[in-house]
């Protein structure tokens, strides 16, 4: 078998059983965005936030399934198998592509409208089991802060007014046990507000989604070549390929 067939056949073989597997990368990074969304629902009313997210997913389903495709086809060394699979790869690629253009258009709108959210779900608070109160009090533990802005932003809710003037516990340090949410004792409770970690911690997922779907739109791209010279090989011979596991 011609060394630079073989050398092709077996890079674009190899690019197929990686496809399977960023489908599967690209499954789980997309789950955790949405898990990530999910954590904080009572908080975030911008349910549009989430399309880059499904859209991961979305595309990781259809790598995994082409991904096969991929693989019978150089095996079996499929002319109309390989063509079908450089137009997968090329959907795929452009899809990849738009979800990167949609997660870079979304990740400068996650803080439009995310201190109002929050003032909403802080101001209804009510130290109980709704959805909100709940939402709530595991931001404040999660990340280790206080309030929208800050600790003060409890003044102006029901909630320190009806409590003593106090804060809720799930702003005390986690290391303290004798906290009961006073601000006489503001040694023992977060004082950094909540706003600014949870929008760096949406931030943070969206550029790690961000960077994995642009490794694998790049890998994509090889992908695109390797079928191109295994194509261009196959015109040019006499014969028809060796079978890649004689």
């Amino acid at each position: 078998m011609d060394c630079g067939v073989a050398t092709s056949k077996t890079i674009l073989l190899f690019l197929s059983l990686v496809f399977c597997t960023a489908g599967g990368v690209l499954a789980w990074v997309g789950a955790r965005v949405i898990q990530s969304y999910d954590n904080f629902e009572g908080l975030i009313q911008d349910k549009q936030m989430l399309i880059p997210a499904v859209a991961i997913i979305c595309i990781s389903a259809v790598m995994l399934l082409f991904g096969l495709v991929g693989c019978c086809s150089t095996l079996r060394e499929s002319k109309f198998g390989l063509s079908l699979f450089f137009i997968i790869i090329m959907v795929i690629f452009a899809a990849e592509v738009a979800a990167l253009v949609l997660t870079f258009i979304y990740h400068g709108k996650i803080n439009q409208n995310l201190e109002h959210s929050m003032n909403n779900t802080f101001s209804q608070y009510t130290g109980g089991e709704d959805a909100g109160s709940k939402a709530v009090d595991l931001l404040q533990k999660q990340l280790e802060c206080c309030g929208v802005l800050n600790y003060t932003s409890w003044m102006n809710t029901d909630w320190f007014a009806s409590h003593n003037r106090s804060v809720p516990v799930s702003c005390c340090r986690s290391n303290v046990s004798q906290c009961t949410g006073s601000l006489d004792q503001l040694n023992l409770i977060y004082t950094e507000g909540c706003e600014g970690k949870l929008e760096r911690f949406l931030q943070d997922a969206l550029t790690y989604a961000m960077l994995v779907v642009l490794g694998f739109a790049i890998i994509k791209f090889f992908g695109m070549l390797s079928v191109c010279v295994i194509t261009c090989k196959s015109n040019s011979r006499r014969n028809g390929y060796q079978p890649l596991y004689a």
